[in-house]
């Protein structure tokens, strides 16, 4: 578990929500934030969220969507402690569950409309964090295959999974799909005209439409980064700043 005095307590979407973070170990920026704007949940909607640390993506979701029904599956202790804690101080609903998904707890064991996750996708050879809870958040413990498999089998018929991942994790995200269809990609790219180094995936349960590769979203303005100041293009910045979503993007 974390001390207070190891925690941050930070804004995000421009302070509608606040959420505590250790000081050291993982801590979430943007990707959970596009990864709730990508979800097409609805009000009164199910929703899991594998994986959730502190509860960013499922409470981005929550400020945009009220009324969903948020779960949380957390691996570390300490995260899902501040998970819960999260969800209190921002009025939002969620519960969130202690587990592993390879050994899915029997509450999560049921039908969900939506299954959204930010896996560890850093390849596990690399350089690990000298802090044990950011090298397990951030690295590759289990395969990504593993994880698109346990998410799809706690999707309803018909339900959507959304994830987001380094770009070279595709292939295994991919593989791991092979009980979804309607599989389509969105491209994050730094800047235009650069290589995108991560990626959205959303893919449906029983789907039957075509793969898409869409056109990449860019996240930041100009050739490089000018001056101290924020250099979002406008997309990013409403998803970023004013919880947009982007599911005009996946239609």
């Amino acid at each position: 578990m974390f001390d207070d005095a190891d925690l941050t307590d930070d804004k995000f979407l421009c302070g509608r929500l606040t959420l505590l973070q250790p000081v050291r170990g993982y801590r979430a920026a943007t990707d959970p934030v596009f990864l709730a704007a990508a979800c097409p949940a609805q009000t009164g909607e199910r929703v899991l969220d594998i994986g959730c640390g502190v509860g960013a993506a499922s409470l981005c979701l929550g400020a945009r969507v009220p009324g969903a029904l948020l779960w949380g599956l957390e691996v570390q202790p300490g995260y899902a402690a501040l998970a819960r804690r999260n969800a209190t101080r921002n009025g939002i609903d969620m519960q969130v569950h202690d587990g592993d998904l390879a050994q899915m707890p029997g509450p999560l064991r049921v039908d969900f409309d939506h299954v959204i996750m930010n896996p560890p996708y850093y390849p596990p050879a690399g350089t690990r964090s000298p802090v044990p809870e950011r090298a397990r958040a951030m690295q590759v413990d289990l395969p990504l295959g593993d994880w698109v498999l346990a998410g799809a089998r706690r999707l309803a018929p018909g339900g959507w999974l959304t994830l987001i991942c380094g770009t070279d994790g595709l292939p295994a995200v991919l593989a791991g799909m092979a009980k979804l269809g309607s599989i389509a990609v969105l491209p994050l790219a730094p800047r235009a005209g650069r290589t995108a180094l991560r990626i959205i995936v959303q893919a449906r349960k029983g789907g039957r439409g075509p793969f898409r590769l869409l056109a990449p979203l860019v996240i930041h303005a100009g050739q490089a980064h000018d001056g101290d100041r924020e250099n979002y293009t406008p997309e990013a910045s409403a998803v970023l700043r004013t919880g947009s979503d982007l599911l005009a993007r996946f239609r």
